[in-house]
Protein backbone atom coordinates (compact mmCIF):
# COMPACT_ATOMS: atom_id res chain seq x y z
CA UNK A 1 0.00 0.00 0.00
CA UNK A 2 1.57 3.40 -0.94
CA UNK A 3 2.51 5.78 1.68
CA UNK A 4 -0.37 8.75 2.52
CA UNK A 5 2.56 11.14 3.08
CA UNK A 6 4.43 10.20 0.15
CA UNK A 7 1.22 11.46 -2.02
CA UNK A 8 0.87 15.05 0.48
CA UNK A 9 4.60 15.20 -0.61
CA UNK A 10 4.13 14.71 -4.00
CA UNK A 11 1.32 17.39 -4.02
CA UNK A 12 3.53 19.81 -2.50
CA UNK A 13 5.87 19.36 -4.97
CA UNK A 14 3.11 20.62 -8.16
CA UNK A 15 2.15 23.56 -6.04
CA UNK A 16 3.54 26.55 -8.53
CA UNK A 17 5.75 29.01 -7.48
CA UNK A 18 3.18 31.81 -6.31
CA UNK A 19 2.00 29.63 -3.89
CA UNK A 20 5.16 28.32 -2.78
CA UNK A 21 6.26 32.03 -2.56
CA UNK A 22 3.09 32.88 -0.48
CA UNK A 23 3.74 30.02 2.27
CA UNK A 24 7.70 30.92 2.30
CA UNK A 25 6.55 34.73 3.11
CA UNK A 26 4.37 33.07 6.19
CA UNK A 27 7.39 31.67 7.47
CA UNK A 28 8.50 33.27 10.68
CA UNK A 29 11.30 31.58 11.82
CA UNK A 30 14.62 31.63 10.36
CA UNK A 31 15.57 28.56 10.62
CA UNK A 32 12.34 27.29 8.70
CA UNK A 33 13.43 30.06 6.03
CA UNK A 34 16.67 27.70 6.01
CA UNK A 35 15.04 24.61 5.87
CA UNK A 36 12.55 25.52 3.19
CA UNK A 37 15.63 26.37 0.71
CA UNK A 38 17.81 23.10 1.56
CA UNK A 39 14.46 21.34 0.38
CA UNK A 40 15.29 21.01 -3.53
CA UNK A 41 16.55 23.29 -6.04
CA UNK A 42 13.47 25.09 -6.83
CA UNK A 43 12.83 26.04 -3.46
CA UNK A 44 16.01 27.55 -2.96
CA UNK A 45 15.58 29.47 -5.93
CA UNK A 46 12.21 30.81 -4.32
CA UNK A 47 13.93 31.23 -1.02
CA UNK A 48 16.83 33.37 -2.73
CA UNK A 49 14.04 35.70 -5.01
CA UNK A 50 12.54 36.62 -1.80
CA UNK A 51 15.90 37.53 -0.03
CA UNK A 52 15.46 41.33 0.83
CA UNK A 53 18.20 42.00 3.23
CA UNK A 54 22.67 41.25 2.95
CA UNK A 55 25.02 41.98 4.92
CA UNK A 56 28.51 40.00 5.61
CA UNK A 57 30.02 39.06 9.23
CA UNK A 58 32.23 41.77 8.93
CA UNK A 59 29.93 44.56 8.05
CA UNK A 60 29.71 47.35 11.15
CA UNK A 61 26.07 47.43 10.91
CA UNK A 62 25.57 43.65 12.12
CA UNK A 63 23.08 43.08 14.52
CA UNK A 64 25.02 40.14 16.26
CA UNK A 65 27.18 39.96 19.31
CA UNK A 66 28.91 37.30 18.05
CA UNK A 67 30.43 39.74 15.32
CA UNK A 68 32.58 41.56 18.01
CA UNK A 69 35.38 38.66 17.74
CA UNK A 70 35.43 38.39 14.26
CA UNK A 71 37.99 39.64 12.15
CA UNK A 72 37.55 41.88 8.24
CA UNK A 73 36.32 38.90 5.88
CA UNK A 74 38.17 39.34 2.17
CA UNK A 75 34.94 39.80 -0.02
CA UNK A 76 36.17 40.01 -3.58
CA UNK A 77 34.53 41.03 -6.67
CA UNK A 78 33.97 37.70 -7.67
CA UNK A 79 31.95 36.51 -3.99
CA UNK A 80 30.07 39.66 -4.49
CA UNK A 81 29.42 38.92 -8.38
CA UNK A 82 27.69 35.50 -7.38
CA UNK A 83 26.06 36.93 -4.58
CA UNK A 84 24.05 39.81 -6.42
CA UNK A 85 23.07 37.41 -9.36
CA UNK A 86 21.38 34.99 -6.62
CA UNK A 87 19.76 37.85 -4.45
CA UNK A 88 17.94 39.74 -7.79
CA UNK A 89 15.87 41.29 -5.21
CA UNK A 90 17.57 42.78 -2.23
CA UNK A 91 16.54 46.00 -0.40
CA UNK A 92 18.73 46.61 1.75
CA UNK A 93 22.95 45.48 1.14
CA UNK A 94 25.26 46.51 3.82
CA UNK A 95 29.18 46.19 2.02
CA UNK A 96 30.52 48.10 5.39
CA UNK A 97 33.89 46.59 6.93
CA UNK A 98 34.92 45.65 3.39
CA UNK A 99 37.85 47.68 3.17
CA UNK A 100 39.65 46.04 0.26
CA UNK A 101 36.55 46.05 -1.84
CA UNK A 102 37.13 47.66 -5.37
CA UNK A 103 34.88 50.31 -7.48
CA UNK A 104 34.63 47.14 -10.01
CA UNK A 105 32.94 45.34 -7.01
CA UNK A 106 30.11 47.54 -7.68
CA UNK A 107 29.85 47.25 -11.19
CA UNK A 108 26.98 44.64 -10.72
CA UNK A 109 24.43 47.47 -9.39
CA UNK A 110 23.64 48.77 -12.75
CA UNK A 111 21.95 45.21 -13.36
CA UNK A 112 21.00 43.97 -10.01
CA UNK A 113 20.74 47.23 -7.56
CA UNK A 114 17.55 48.44 -9.13
CA UNK A 115 15.17 47.74 -5.70
CA UNK A 116 17.81 48.90 -3.65
CA UNK A 117 16.33 51.11 -1.25
CA UNK A 118 19.57 51.09 1.61
CA UNK A 119 23.29 50.66 1.04
CA UNK A 120 25.83 50.74 3.18
CA UNK A 121 29.67 51.22 2.17
CA UNK A 122 31.32 52.36 5.51
CA UNK A 123 34.88 52.17 5.63
CA UNK A 124 35.47 51.00 2.37
CA UNK A 125 38.36 52.46 1.44
CA UNK A 126 38.50 51.12 -2.37
CA UNK A 127 35.48 53.13 -3.32
CA UNK A 128 35.95 55.85 -5.04
CA UNK A 129 33.92 58.22 -7.96
CA UNK A 130 33.74 55.21 -9.77
CA UNK A 131 31.96 52.97 -7.76
CA UNK A 132 29.85 55.62 -6.13
CA UNK A 133 28.85 56.25 -10.27
CA UNK A 134 27.97 52.67 -10.19
CA UNK A 135 25.57 53.14 -7.73
CA UNK A 136 24.22 56.14 -8.84
CA UNK A 137 23.33 54.75 -12.47
CA UNK A 138 22.40 51.59 -10.96
CA UNK A 139 19.97 52.06 -7.23
CA UNK A 140 17.78 55.17 -8.31
CA UNK A 141 15.22 53.98 -5.53
CA UNK A 142 18.10 54.74 -3.15
CA UNK A 143 16.67 56.08 0.20
CA UNK A 144 19.82 55.66 2.93
CA UNK A 145 23.13 55.68 1.90
CA UNK A 146 26.45 55.88 3.96
CA UNK A 147 29.92 56.57 2.50
CA UNK A 148 31.67 57.00 5.94
CA UNK A 149 34.98 57.07 5.16
CA UNK A 150 35.08 56.57 1.71
CA UNK A 151 37.38 58.40 -1.20
CA UNK A 152 34.67 59.79 -3.30
CA UNK A 153 35.02 63.17 -4.50
CA UNK A 154 32.20 66.00 -5.85
CA UNK A 155 32.29 64.41 -9.12
CA UNK A 156 30.95 61.12 -7.37
CA UNK A 157 28.39 63.48 -5.42
CA UNK A 158 27.29 65.45 -8.41
CA UNK A 159 26.25 61.88 -10.01
CA UNK A 160 24.52 60.48 -7.22
CA UNK A 161 22.45 64.06 -7.19
CA UNK A 162 21.48 63.56 -10.75
CA UNK A 163 20.14 59.81 -10.28
CA UNK A 164 19.41 59.12 -6.84
CA UNK A 165 16.23 61.79 -6.39
CA UNK A 166 14.70 59.98 -3.75
CA UNK A 167 17.64 59.82 -0.97
CA UNK A 168 16.79 60.77 2.67
CA UNK A 169 19.46 59.89 4.69
CA UNK A 170 23.35 60.39 3.63
CA UNK A 171 26.26 59.29 5.60
CA UNK A 172 29.96 61.65 4.56
CA UNK A 173 31.40 61.44 7.58
CA UNK A 174 35.08 61.72 7.03
CA UNK A 175 35.31 61.89 3.50
CA UNK A 176 37.99 64.09 3.18
CA UNK A 177 37.39 64.80 -0.55
CA UNK A 178 34.62 66.54 -0.86
CA UNK A 179 33.57 70.66 -1.11
CA UNK A 180 30.61 72.73 -0.78
CA UNK A 181 30.12 72.35 -4.94
CA UNK A 182 29.25 68.09 -3.83
CA UNK A 183 26.92 69.29 -1.08
CA UNK A 184 25.11 71.94 -3.25
CA UNK A 185 24.26 69.32 -5.92
CA UNK A 186 22.72 66.82 -2.95
CA UNK A 187 21.23 69.58 -1.56
CA UNK A 188 19.44 71.32 -4.93
CA UNK A 189 19.04 67.88 -6.51
CA UNK A 190 17.44 65.67 -3.97
CA UNK A 191 14.70 67.64 -2.16
CA UNK A 192 13.39 64.69 -0.04
CA UNK A 193 16.58 64.82 1.95
CA UNK A 194 15.83 64.56 5.62
CA UNK A 195 19.21 63.89 7.15
CA UNK A 196 23.02 64.27 6.21
CA UNK A 197 25.99 63.59 8.41
CA UNK A 198 29.48 65.48 7.51
CA UNK A 199 31.27 65.47 10.34
CA UNK A 200 34.95 65.73 9.85
CA UNK A 201 34.79 66.73 6.21
CA UNK A 202 37.47 69.86 6.66
CA UNK A 203 37.21 71.27 3.10
CA UNK A 204 33.06 72.16 4.23
CA UNK A 205 32.15 76.07 5.19
CA UNK A 206 28.57 74.87 5.22
CA UNK A 207 27.59 77.44 2.27
CA UNK A 208 26.31 74.13 -0.05
CA UNK A 209 23.47 73.93 1.81
CA UNK A 210 22.29 77.75 0.58
CA UNK A 211 17.99 76.98 -0.26
CA UNK A 212 18.14 73.02 0.84
CA UNK A 213 14.73 71.55 1.32
CA UNK A 214 12.81 71.97 4.24
CA UNK A 215 12.58 67.83 4.48
CA UNK A 216 16.23 68.58 6.03
CA UNK A 217 15.89 67.87 10.14
CA UNK A 218 19.10 66.44 10.95
CA UNK A 219 22.70 67.59 10.46
CA UNK A 220 25.64 66.96 11.79
CA UNK A 221 28.81 68.37 10.99
CA UNK A 222 31.17 67.86 14.05
CA UNK A 223 34.50 69.03 13.50
CA UNK A 224 33.90 71.21 10.44
CA UNK A 225 35.35 74.72 9.39
CA UNK A 226 32.04 76.46 9.40
CA UNK A 227 31.79 79.85 8.58
CA UNK A 228 28.56 81.89 9.96
CA UNK A 229 27.31 82.64 5.97
CA UNK A 230 27.36 78.66 6.50
CA UNK A 231 25.33 78.33 9.16
CA UNK A 232 23.04 80.35 7.57
CA UNK A 233 23.14 78.60 5.09
CA UNK A 234 22.17 74.72 6.78
CA UNK A 235 19.31 76.91 8.53
CA UNK A 236 17.96 78.23 5.31
CA UNK A 237 15.41 75.89 4.62
CA UNK A 238 13.63 76.41 8.47
CA UNK A 239 13.27 72.74 9.14
CA UNK A 240 16.16 71.79 11.05
CA UNK A 241 15.17 69.81 14.50
CA UNK A 242 18.46 68.18 14.92
CA UNK A 243 21.93 70.36 14.64
CA UNK A 244 25.00 69.25 15.85
CA UNK A 245 28.28 71.84 15.27
CA UNK A 246 30.99 70.64 18.00
CA UNK A 247 34.06 72.36 18.27
CA UNK A 248 33.26 75.56 16.29
CA UNK A 249 36.33 78.02 16.91
CA UNK A 250 35.66 80.94 15.16
CA UNK A 251 32.50 82.31 16.84
CA UNK A 252 33.96 85.18 18.92
CA UNK A 253 30.88 87.53 18.15
CA UNK A 254 26.88 87.17 18.78
CA UNK A 255 26.26 88.39 14.80
CA UNK A 256 28.29 84.66 13.79
CA UNK A 257 25.31 82.90 14.96
CA UNK A 258 22.91 85.62 14.53
CA UNK A 259 21.23 82.75 11.97
CA UNK A 260 20.22 80.48 15.00
CA UNK A 261 18.09 82.99 16.25
CA UNK A 262 16.19 84.65 13.82
CA UNK A 263 13.63 82.36 12.96
CA UNK A 264 15.21 80.38 11.03
CA UNK A 265 16.02 77.67 13.60
CA UNK A 266 12.05 77.77 15.12
CA UNK A 267 12.08 74.06 15.49
CA UNK A 268 15.18 73.28 16.23
CA UNK A 269 15.03 70.89 19.25
CA UNK A 270 18.49 69.43 19.86
CA UNK A 271 21.51 71.71 19.77
CA UNK A 272 25.13 70.82 20.00
CA UNK A 273 27.90 72.95 20.60
CA UNK A 274 30.26 70.86 22.63
CA UNK A 275 33.92 71.95 22.96
CA UNK A 276 33.32 75.22 21.06
CA UNK A 277 35.32 77.09 23.65
CA UNK A 278 35.09 80.77 22.23
CA UNK A 279 30.78 80.88 23.09
CA UNK A 280 30.07 83.34 25.35
CA UNK A 281 27.36 85.02 26.71
CA UNK A 282 26.46 86.99 23.76
CA UNK A 283 26.18 84.17 21.66
CA UNK A 284 24.14 82.04 24.27
CA UNK A 285 21.86 84.87 25.28
CA UNK A 286 20.50 85.33 21.78
CA UNK A 287 20.18 81.88 21.03
CA UNK A 288 18.14 80.74 23.89
CA UNK A 289 15.63 83.88 23.21
CA UNK A 290 15.33 82.24 19.51
CA UNK A 291 14.77 78.90 19.77
CA UNK A 292 11.83 78.27 21.84
CA UNK A 293 11.13 74.74 21.26
CA UNK A 294 15.09 73.38 22.19
CA UNK A 295 14.43 70.38 24.66
CA UNK A 296 18.27 69.48 24.56
CA UNK A 297 21.12 71.28 24.69
CA UNK A 298 25.37 70.17 24.88
CA UNK A 299 26.88 73.35 26.00
CA UNK A 300 30.06 70.78 27.68
CA UNK A 301 33.39 72.43 27.28
CA UNK A 302 32.28 75.50 26.60
CA UNK A 303 34.33 77.67 29.09
CA UNK A 304 32.88 81.40 28.17
CA UNK A 305 29.59 80.77 29.28
CA UNK A 306 29.25 82.75 32.42
CA UNK A 307 26.43 83.70 34.52
CA UNK A 308 24.18 86.05 32.25
CA UNK A 309 24.28 82.94 29.57
CA UNK A 310 23.29 80.63 32.42
CA UNK A 311 20.00 83.09 33.18
CA UNK A 312 19.01 83.87 29.85
CA UNK A 313 18.90 80.10 29.64
CA UNK A 314 16.98 80.13 32.55
CA UNK A 315 14.89 82.73 31.74
CA UNK A 316 13.95 81.39 28.05
CA UNK A 317 14.59 77.77 27.36
CA UNK A 318 10.49 76.77 28.92
CA UNK A 319 10.87 73.94 27.47
CA UNK A 320 14.56 72.29 27.48
CA UNK A 321 14.70 69.32 29.09
CA UNK A 322 18.40 67.77 28.76
CA UNK A 323 21.26 70.23 29.59
CA UNK A 324 24.85 68.96 28.90
CA UNK A 325 27.23 71.15 31.27
CA UNK A 326 29.86 69.23 32.14
CA UNK A 327 33.35 70.70 32.17
CA UNK A 328 32.28 74.37 31.79
CA UNK A 329 34.83 76.27 33.89
CA UNK A 330 32.22 79.21 34.79
CA UNK A 331 29.52 77.26 36.03
CA UNK A 332 29.07 78.13 39.30
CA UNK A 333 26.29 77.78 42.37
CA UNK A 334 24.27 81.05 41.07
CA UNK A 335 24.04 79.56 37.69
CA UNK A 336 22.96 76.45 38.67
CA UNK A 337 20.60 77.99 40.86
CA UNK A 338 18.99 80.12 37.80
CA UNK A 339 18.84 76.47 35.92
CA UNK A 340 17.10 75.49 38.61
CA UNK A 341 14.51 78.11 39.01
CA UNK A 342 13.59 78.71 35.44
CA UNK A 343 14.02 75.75 33.51
CA UNK A 344 10.86 74.01 34.75
CA UNK A 345 10.98 71.10 32.95
CA UNK A 346 14.42 70.37 32.84
CA UNK A 347 15.09 66.91 33.64
CA UNK A 348 18.79 65.55 32.46
CA UNK A 349 21.57 67.34 33.86
CA UNK A 350 24.84 66.78 32.80
CA UNK A 351 27.17 67.89 35.34
CA UNK A 352 31.07 67.92 36.52
CA UNK A 353 32.38 67.99 40.00
CA UNK A 354 34.05 71.07 39.99
CA UNK A 355 35.29 73.56 42.62
CA UNK A 356 32.63 75.93 41.25
CA UNK A 357 29.77 73.68 42.46
CA UNK A 358 29.24 72.85 45.66
CA UNK A 359 27.40 69.53 46.62
CA UNK A 360 24.92 71.89 48.59
CA UNK A 361 23.80 73.47 45.47
CA UNK A 362 23.72 70.19 43.74
CA UNK A 363 21.50 68.52 46.44
CA UNK A 364 19.41 71.81 46.59
CA UNK A 365 18.87 71.64 43.05
CA UNK A 366 17.90 68.23 43.95
CA UNK A 367 15.06 68.92 46.13
CA UNK A 368 13.67 71.62 44.24
CA UNK A 369 12.94 69.02 42.08
CA UNK A 370 10.73 66.81 44.37
CA UNK A 371 13.52 65.29 46.61
CA UNK A 372 12.64 61.48 46.08
CA UNK A 373 11.82 62.01 42.12
CA UNK A 374 15.36 62.89 41.63
CA UNK A 375 17.80 60.50 41.65
CA UNK A 376 21.77 60.64 40.20
CA UNK A 377 22.99 58.13 37.72
CA UNK A 378 26.29 57.23 37.65
CA UNK A 379 27.74 58.61 34.47
CA UNK A 380 31.71 59.35 33.29
CA UNK A 381 33.00 62.08 30.78
CA UNK A 382 36.62 62.65 31.86
CA UNK A 383 35.36 62.83 35.14
CA UNK A 384 32.38 61.97 37.57
CA UNK A 385 29.32 63.59 35.99
CA UNK A 386 25.84 63.21 37.82
CA UNK A 387 22.49 62.90 36.08
CA UNK A 388 19.48 64.03 37.02
CA UNK A 389 16.71 62.61 36.41
CA UNK A 390 12.85 61.91 37.39
CA UNK A 391 11.90 59.17 38.13
CA UNK A 392 8.58 59.15 36.14
CA UNK A 393 10.74 59.32 33.01
CA UNK A 394 12.00 55.89 32.60
CA UNK A 395 15.66 55.64 31.65
CA UNK A 396 16.08 54.23 27.72
CA UNK A 397 18.66 53.15 25.22
CA UNK A 398 17.05 56.72 23.99
CA UNK A 399 18.64 58.74 26.83
CA UNK A 400 22.22 56.74 25.45
CA UNK A 401 21.15 57.44 21.79
CA UNK A 402 20.48 61.15 21.99
CA UNK A 403 23.89 61.82 23.50
CA UNK A 404 26.57 63.75 21.51
CA UNK A 405 29.83 62.61 19.92
CA UNK A 406 32.78 62.51 22.37
CA UNK A 407 30.80 61.60 25.21
CA UNK A 408 32.08 58.49 27.45
CA UNK A 409 29.19 56.59 29.18
CA UNK A 410 29.70 54.12 32.16
CA UNK A 411 26.82 52.19 32.45
CA UNK A 412 26.26 50.92 36.06
CA UNK A 413 22.32 50.30 36.33
CA UNK A 414 20.33 47.31 35.25
CA UNK A 415 16.96 48.89 33.74
CA UNK A 416 18.85 48.95 30.09
CA UNK A 417 17.44 45.76 28.61
CA UNK A 418 17.94 46.35 25.00
CA UNK A 419 21.10 46.76 22.43
CA UNK A 420 21.63 49.49 20.27
CA UNK A 421 24.00 50.26 17.71
CA UNK A 422 27.27 52.32 18.69
CA UNK A 423 30.20 53.14 16.61
CA UNK A 424 33.49 53.18 19.20
CA UNK A 425 37.14 53.70 18.22
CA UNK A 426 38.74 51.44 15.67
CA UNK A 427 35.94 52.40 13.27
CA UNK A 428 33.84 49.35 14.22
CA UNK A 429 30.25 49.65 15.01
CA UNK A 430 29.28 47.69 17.71
CA UNK A 431 26.54 46.30 19.78
CA UNK A 432 27.07 47.15 23.36
CA UNK A 433 24.50 45.50 25.91
CA UNK A 434 23.05 47.74 28.31
CA UNK A 435 22.26 45.60 30.91
CA UNK A 436 25.62 45.64 32.29
CA UNK A 437 28.38 47.74 33.57
CA UNK A 438 30.16 48.89 30.26
CA UNK A 439 31.96 51.73 29.18
CA UNK A 440 32.11 53.12 25.58
CA UNK A 441 32.81 56.46 23.81
CA UNK A 442 30.28 57.67 21.49
CA UNK A 443 32.13 58.64 18.31
CA UNK A 444 28.99 59.01 15.84
CA UNK A 445 24.95 58.61 16.47
CA UNK A 446 22.68 58.65 13.69
CA UNK A 447 19.49 59.72 15.67
CA UNK A 448 17.02 60.63 13.31
CA UNK A 449 13.34 62.50 13.91
CA UNK A 450 10.67 61.43 11.99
Amino acid sequence: MDNPSDDFSGYIMQLPDDCLLFIFQHLDRGSDRESFGLTCRRWLHIQNLNRRFLQFQCSFTMLNVSSLSQTNTRISTLHLYRLLNRFQNLESLSLSGCTELPDSGLSLLPRHGSKLQSLHLDCCFGITDSGLSCVASGCSLLVILSLYRCNVTDYGLEALSNSCLALEDLNLSYCSRISDYGVRAISQNCRRLRAIRISYCRNLTGAGFQGCSQTLTHLEANYCRLEPNGIRSILSGGGIEYLSVSNLTWCTRVNDLVAISVGFAAKLRVLNFRSSRTIGDDCIMTIAKGCPSLQEWNLAICHEVKIAGWESIASHCHNLKTLHVNRCRNLCDRGLQALRTGCKRLSILYVTRSSQISGVALEIFKLARGGDNLQFLSCQVSADILILQTREEKLSSQSIQFGFPGTDVLLTRPPLETLFPVQLDGNARQLCPLHTSIKLRIISCNVFFP
